[in-house]
């Protein structure tokens, strides 16, 4: 009797670790992209924590449907900074530029999951705004905290289903020899092309899943925006000017925060200089501008961190009261 052929697996990955060479080998350089980093980082926490201590800390805002999406951004822009930026310093400080295929993995699992979330928050506090400018009179009543909870869950949901898709693109491919990035972090496009079988038909699905998501996303939030500034216009004069300072906001991290991943996902994927720099502006610089974007020109903002100041025990007019 003729043996069997054993069978046959689909996804023969050999690959256990995968190299960065996105970064410097001049140690000099290294050093001070780590200084670089290291100070990025700390914006990242210090200027989304002091967010969220300040909404929690002024009632009338941490009652308002959007500063209680705000305060999940800056959960959100915290996560993602924090996916890669750590393994980024290790690697500045030891030089020891590999990376388990596990830990690949969930580098990517968590960017796509966070950043998919991100995204459709960011869309949803567009949708806040529309309500509370285009529908003044029901308001308060459709945006209470149990409906902001339900959509917030909706977005981890959609982030959530986002990554899953992702994932399960990636995991199918065998990895069976090349595993050196140019780049920091595991980056989706740049681990595909790294599979050892013709990866055309699963760029087209990423870019379908990314490119898509960031490209609906967008449209959506440019046309809301549309439909505010077009019932603001008029009434600069009298509360417009307040609202389009808030939507301003919102615009400028909408560019900044899709832009760069339109950029790299909605395209066949490369290996070029330019979509490295974008892969940094997303998952390291947007994190650390939101908190600078909503604090200097949100006058709320600012009043509720100068109440704040007031009311910290080591604050120098406090000092001064004392003598």
């Amino acid at each position: 009797m003729k043996p069997r052929d054993p069978p046959v697996s689909i996804n023969v990955s050999t690959v256990t670790e995968f190299v960065f060479l996105g970064l410097p080998h001049v140690r000099p350089i290294q050093l001070l992209l780590f200084i670089l980093v290291l100070a990025a980082y700390t914006i990242v926490l210090l200027g989304n924590l002091l967010i969220v201590v300040t909404v929690h800390g002024e009632p009338r805002l941490l009652q308002s449907p959007m500063y209680f999406f705000l305060t999940n951004l800056s959960f959100f822009d915290i996560a993602l900074g924090s996916v890669a930026t750590p393994k980024l310093l290790t690697v500045l400080v030891s030089n020891n530029r590999t990376i388990t295929f596990l830990g690949c993995m969930v580098q990517i699992s968590f960017i796509h999951l966070i950043g998919g979330s991100e995204m459709l928050l960011v869309t949803l506090m567009a949708y806040d705004r529309y309500m509370a400018i285009c529908h003044p009179l029901t308001y308060t009543a459709v945006m209470n905290r149990p409906y902001c909870i339900k959509l917030l869950l909706s977005c981890w949901a959609g982030g959530f289903i986002h990554a899953t898709i992702q994932m399960a693109l990636l995991l199918r491919l065998p990895f069976c020899g090349p595993n050196k990035l140019d780049n920091f972090h595991c980056d989706l496009p740049q681990v595909v092309k790294l599979a050892c079988a013709d990866t055309y038909i699963t760029e087209l699905l990423v870019v379908a899943n990314s490119g898509l998501l960031s490209l609906v996303c967008f449209l959506v939030l440019v046309a809301s925006y549309g439909v505010i500034m077009a019932t603001l216009r008029g009434h600069f004069r009298e509360s417009g000017g307040k609202a389009l300072s808030t939507c301003s906001s919102h615009l400028i991290v909408v560019c900044i925060s899709f832009v760069p991943c339109m950029f790299v996902y909605l395209v066949p994927f490369s290996r070029s200089q330019t979509d490295k720099m974008a892969s940094v502006f997303y998952t390291l610089i947007v994190p650390s501008l939101n908190p600078i974007i909503y604090t200097l020109r949100n006058r709320d903002m600012s009043e509720a961190m100068g109440k704040l100041k007031n009311k910290c025990p080591c604050s120098l007019s406090s000092v001064k009261g004392q003598v």
